[in-house]
């Protein structure tokens, strides 16, 4: 499924439910916010997006905590969990992702390479409990490939959450 195909199928689940969502991110920089909202309509379910780029962001923005940050790296599930809460709760809504990472070409290191992004989604169902997933993924390419990557793979994980 294209990109386009899975937003569509997000737009759709969204909306049924009458929930919103945003999305807080790093390594990709808006490319997941852009793509949310290359079709028309997407303020009935997109609220806001994030672009966190530094750690001072990712704090400011989005209330990730300092200790996180110096304990596990901008380019953790910690960090990735508690941008994607910071987001939902400051923007309001039942979905958020998060993204960051190392999309290259430098950057990378033995234990966190060029390639590893970090993602979460936080979804607070119908009855009001909030769960969050985090996963991390190791991608290949150049610096466009990777963020691509990242991109596609929080959309349509998104997708299949919410379809359960």
């Amino acid at each position: 499924m294209n990109t386009s195909d899975i937003v569509t199928t997000l737009a759709e689940i969204l909306q049924l439910k009458n929930w919103k969502m945003t999305a807080a991110e790093s390594c990709t920089g808006g490319l997941v916010c852009a793509n949310l909202t290359e079709i028309a309509g997407s303020s009935q379910w997109f609220e806001r997006g994030y672009i966190t780029y530094s750690n001072e962001a990712k704090m400011e923005c989005l209330g990730v905590p300092s200790k996180l940050l110096e304990t596990f790296g901008a380019v953790s599930e910690e960090v990735a969990k508690a941008m994607a809460e910071g987001a939902q709760i400051n923007a309001g809504v039942n979905v958020a992702v998060s993204i960051t990472g190392i999309a290259g070409p430098s950057g990378g290191s033995a234990d966190k390479p060029v390639g590893m992004v970090c993602f979460a989604w936080a979804i607070r169902n119908a009855a009001g409990e909030n769960i969050v997933h985090a996963k991390t993924m190791l991608f290949d390419g150049d610096r466009h490939d990777i963020r691509e990557q990242a991109c596609d793979y929080v959309l349509s994980e998104l997708a299949k959450l919410l379809k359960n």
